[in-house]
């Protein structure tokens, strides 16, 4: 839980404006290419018996090990230094990470935002202020409706799906497998195109091609796939197309971004609270899908993915008619977009 709250803030400070979506990818990038190399290790060590399952598991030291040691490593992000009072320090290490000594301004806003955050004793009680109440409504559903996009359950019980589906053991682990590697394909497009097209072309468009995606499978299981039926090689064919297009589109919208955003978006004297209400909401609705899907999945058949395209529909919404564009927005000024939002500047009080 420190990481998922640390990295990202971590890369979002240390990154320039211009570059800060897609570098902050890289955290998505690491996950997507962590759950790819479980399902490809589980793949190759399930049919050694009987300890194939200790060697998978013992391999999880390997990337712990990797981070512990590189977090020794990495410096602290100049808004770290100076909100601690180490102001030259922090100065130094911007000129570093910026390649010029010309951060004048970027500095000065460093300095503005952690006089006023040392002022800020309470963040937890401060982050429920209506000031900060658009801060909170991303930090609570960005994170709720990354997981609503069903993607956990996609991926965790893959070989479930399947084998329900009719395919053998093996191929219910060798498709787990391609749905993680997708997954690490896909974070690479949303990092060519995050800094360029900006936040909610990614969201908006990955919405769709996701409800379009899981409407498709919710009919071919409805129509063609039933008790003692089994699926067609075509239509099985066309069900797995379907899903991996459907982690394809997660990959380059909601699964980036539903980091990337709350991350860049609370200013400093939040940063924390805000940051660690994400990862708790996040936590807390991945445990909550995990342990009623397979209720769901055996009430509602293949409703399951029209439920899931229900919340996607929602969240879609909610993005067009909630979420600004953050592309290009210094962090330090986060709090100057909200108030020229249609809805967000009639909500937040008058500045004094």
């Amino acid at each position: 839980m420190v990481i998922l709250k640390a990295i990202p803030l971590y890369l979002s400070e240390m990154a320039p404006t211009h570059l800060r979506g897609g570098l902050n990818m890289m955290f998505q990038v690491a996950t997507t290419f962590g759950i790819f190399t479980a399902n490809m290790i589980n793949f190759g060590t399930h049919n050694i018996k009987p300890w194939g399952w200790r060697l998978s598991l013992g391999l999880a030291a390997v990337p712990a090990l990797l981070m512990t040691i590189g977090g020794i490593f990495i410096p602290e992000t100049p808004n770290s230094l100076v909100e601690r009072g180490s102001k030259e320090k922090g100065r130094k290490v911007l000129e570093k990470i910026r390649g010029t000594k010309n951060v004048d301004a970027e500095f000065q806003d460093m300095v503005d935002a952690s006089e006023f955050a040392n002022s800020i004793k309470h963040p937890f009680r401060n982050i429920l202020e209506k000031r900060y109440r658009p801060e909170l409504v991303m930090a609570i559903f960005m994170p709720a409706f990354q997981i609503l996009t069903g993607i956990n359950s996609i991926l965790f019980y893959a070989p479930v799906l399947f084998q329900s589906m009719g395919f053998g053991r093996d191929a219910s682990l060798y498709s787990s497998a391609l749905t993680g590697g997708v997954l690490l394909f896909s974070t690479f497009i949303s990092i060519a195109t995050v800094d360029r097209l900006g936040r909610r072309p990614l969201l908006i468009s990955g919405g769709i091609q996701m409800i379009i995606c899981q409407v498709i499978v919710a009919i071919i299981l409805g129509v063609k796939f039933g008790e003692n039926q089994e699926l067609s090689k075509s239509y099985s064919i066309l069900v797995v197309v379907a899903i991996c297009l459907f982690v394809l589109a997660f990959g380059w919208s909601w699964g980036p971004l539903g980091w990337t955003v709350p991350s860049e978006i609370f200013p400093l004297e939040i940063r924390s609270a805000g940051q660690s209400i994400t990862v708790a909401v996040n936590l807390l609705f991945t445990f909550i899908i995990a342990q009623v899907f397979l209720t769901l999945l055996c009430s509602f058949k293949f409703g399951i993915f029209l439920f899931f395209a229900g919340w996607i529909t929602i969240m879609t919404i909610f993005v067009i008619l909630f979420l600004p564009e953050t592309k290009g927005i210094p962090i330090e000024e986060m709090s100057y977009m909200w108030r020229k939002h249609w809805f967000w500047k009639k909500i937040l009080p008058e500045t004094t």
